[in-house]
């Protein structure tokens, strides 16, 4: 069996929990499983894997071993989601380093523009068996 891919978000950001919930709904082949970066789960697959990048402006897809960061993980992701989003695909033309100098501005600013929460959020039990790490 095909090991699912891992999405490491912040769990503490509004913003983040709900493009989790946005990929949930659009994860028609239940690809992805989640767990926010504060857990022990997320702060050992970082380490594994030697990511030294990790920071609370990071979203992290780990997929088949390799590891994606910023707005290449964001456009894997939209690879593997249902309905048209892999169009946004379109934007792998442009350098990362541009691409990810807006994902870090926009980040940086994402608790101020949809605000956060002390403590992660816990999904419904209807989707809780797709979450690591969540104590």
């Amino acid at each position: 069996m095909k090991e699912k891919d891992l999405i490491i978000y912040d769990g503490v950001c509004n913003f983040c929990n709900g493009a989790v919930a946005f990929i949930l709904k659009r994860d028609k082949m239940e690809r992805f499983i989640f767990s926010p970066m504060q857990s022990t789960y997320a702060q050992e697959v970082i380490e594994r894997y030697k990511v030294d990048t990790v920071g609370v402006d990071t979203f992290m897809l780990v997929k088949e071993g390799r590891v994606f960061l910023w707005s290449d993980a964001a456009l894997e992701i939209a690879k593997g989601l249902s309905g048209f989003w892999f169009l946004f695909g379109i934007f792998r033309v442009l350098p990362s380093t541009f691409r990810d100098l807006f994902y870090k501005a926009f980040a940086r600013n994402r608790i101020k523009l949809f605000g956060g929460t002390q403590q992660c959020q816990i999904p419904s039990k209807k989707v809780l068996k797709r979450f690591k790490g969540l104590e």
